[in-house]
């Protein structure tokens, strides 16, 4: 059985989310499909995460966010969009994963996986991609890397207590893992293939986690990569040559990036240099006419230049322009 709308929002994230009331605000048809749960990608933030940002900042729909700080945590983020879900009656397909979109501006064709692993089948008129880039990590690409001690999204620091572990990276998630897991009684060893921390931790975060190197309470190897990681230990290649360190766990904050073989693959037209996806500017439709992208996909790998507080406002964008064309 074929279900029509007139449009399918791929991604339930804040932008996705924004995409769906505008569209819904303008009566029309839509179905959004997440492959997660609501803001997956929120979800799968460190528990304990307080935002960078003010509420306001991270505000869709026109419903205010209310915190008890001047910085929302990780919690306040997670009700306020299942608020913002529900405000609105968006029709949202979790843990139904899109695995193909065919056809034309129109009459587009969208096969999906839902829950109990049975395929489905929709139509639209049109399709926004807003699949952001927090569940594709950047992989090292060593030997080892496949073995489950290793682990690409930081929690909490409560089970590694008394572990051996390795924070791979330099911007602010390696440095909050690193802290964390210290505070909580883990070792823990600092690895970065540049040769200083990088210029972008928070500056109340910096002085923390230098101090703890200085003070030798958390190891740290600069203009060092990791060669192979072992079931017990992992090998390092410094600039004095190979060392070999005890290790239970490994994370690795490498960073995230688009599903970009994904856009390629529906004929999204990527710049050869950036992977930015062409876009209209002023409607954000791709090349492939009647796609378009909304959140950090518009920016290619150049995931620091689109953020909630910037790209909650694509939804609007996009909407002007379906509306005009639906």
């Amino acid at each position: 059985m074929t279900s029509d709308f007139d449009v399918a929002v791929v991604g339930a994230g804040p932008t996705g989310l924004a995409c769906g009331i505008e569209l819904q605000r303008r009566n029309i048809r839509t179905v959004i499909f997440e492959k997660g749960c609501v803001v997956n990608s929120l979800y799968n933030y460190p528990t304990q995460m307080v935002f960078f940002t003010t509420p306001e900042l991270l505000e869709i729909g026109d419903l205010p966010m209310t915190s008890l700080y001047e910085k929302p945590t990780r919690l306040e983020a997670l009700k306020y969009y299942r608020r913002c879900a529900d405000h609105y009656r968006l029709d949202i397909h979790q843990y139904e994963a899109v695995e193909r979109i065919s056809g034309d501006d129109g009459i587009f064709a969208i096969e999906t996986l839902d829950r109990q692993q049975q395929p489905q089948r929709y139509q639209a008129k049109k399709v926004i991609l807003a699949t952001g880039y927090y569940d594709r990590p950047n992989l090292l690409d060593v030997p080892g890397e496949e073995l489950e001690k290793v682990i690409h999204y930081y929690r909490e620091p409560h089970p590694y207590y008394n572990c051996d572990v390795a924070v791979i990276g330099a911007k602010n998630s390696a440095a909050i893992a690193a802290l964390e897991l210290f505070w909580t009684g883990a070792r823990v060893t600092l690895i970065h293939r540049g040769n200083r921390l990088s210029d972008k931790i928070k500056y109340w975060i910096r002085p923390n986690i230098e101090n703890r190197i200085k003070n030798g309470e958390v190891t740290a190897y600069f203009n060092t990569r990791v060669a192979e990681i072992r079931s017990d230990s992992i090998l390092l290649e410094t600039p004095g040559g190979a060392v070999t360190l005890k290790n239970d766990f490994v994370f690795a904050m490498t960073g995230y990036h688009p599903d970009l073989d994904f856009m390629a693959g529906l004929g999204i037209t990527l710049d050869p240099e950036t992977r930015r996806p062409r876009t209209d500017p002023d409607t954000l439709e791709s090349a492939r006419r009647g796609i378009y992208l909304a959140g950090v996909i518009v920016a290619g790998t150049h995931t620091n230049e689109i953020f909630i507080e910037n790209g909650r406002f694509h939804g609007r964008m996009i909407a002007e322009d379906v509306a005009r064309k639906v």
